[in-house]
């Protein structure tokens, strides 16, 4: 049977074995019927599944990763305060914890507004966000990278959109204990004092 999975959009990948232009094996995945290459049945060893916020489906090199269960929990804990909570994802990759927000319409806003609120039935808004879940992209605004395994010193930066310096920029001042950093920084997101962090 071949390996399936199903990300959180409710698309079904299969995984699928195919050949780089040296004639080594190259596994990725596809959806039924959209593939060329032949479905695999079992996992290579050594490696996993992998899903990102938004949904895109990979094989992954099965590694452990640096950073410590207690410290991805401090940062969920904070995001779960903030006020527009749903709007923010994590990933955690090997050495580092990432916060991504969600970009497009936001449609809390929309129905907090009172002059649309009777344009809309009332099942109509738990649709909406229904749909908005679904179909949400979230791009990277936060990082927290691990510095020192040891005394688990993290240090933390934040995106940038700006044409001369897209990427990450350091926060300096800025580092120590993940939960500690997260308190300070998290509750910054969607306003402008996020914009001045630097």
């Amino acid at each position: 049977m071949p390996v399936n999975y199903t990300n959180r959009k409710g698309q079904t990948y299969t995984l699928y074995r195919g050949q780089t232009k040296t004639g080594k094996p190259r596994y990725y995945f596809g959806r039924m019927g959209q593939s060329q290459g032949e479905p695999v049945t079992e996992l290579p060893p050594g490696f996993t599944i992998s899903e990102s916020v938004n949904g895109v489906v990979s094989l992954a090199k099965d590694r452990p990763s640096l950073i410590q269960p207690e410290e991805v929990a401090a940062v969920e804990a904070e995001v779960k305060q903030h006020p527009e909570a749903r709007r923010y994802r994590i990933a955690v990759k090997h050495n580092w914890i990432e916060i991504y927000e969600q970009v497009g319409p936001n449609f809390d806003a929309l129905f907090s507004q009172p002059q649309t609120a009777f344009l809309f039935d009332p099942g109509l808004a738990s649709r909406l966000q229904s749909e908005e879940e679904h179909y949400a992209h979230y791009t990277p605004v936060l990082r927290f990278t691990l510095l020192d395994p040891k005394q688990r010193r993290f240090g933390s930066e934040r995106m940038c959109y700006l044409g001369s310096i897209d990427g990450w920029l350091e926060l300096h001042g800025q580092t120590g204990p993940v939960a500690k950093l997260a308190h300070a920084l998290i509750p910054t997101l969607g306003t402008e004092q996020f914009f001045e962090l630097w």
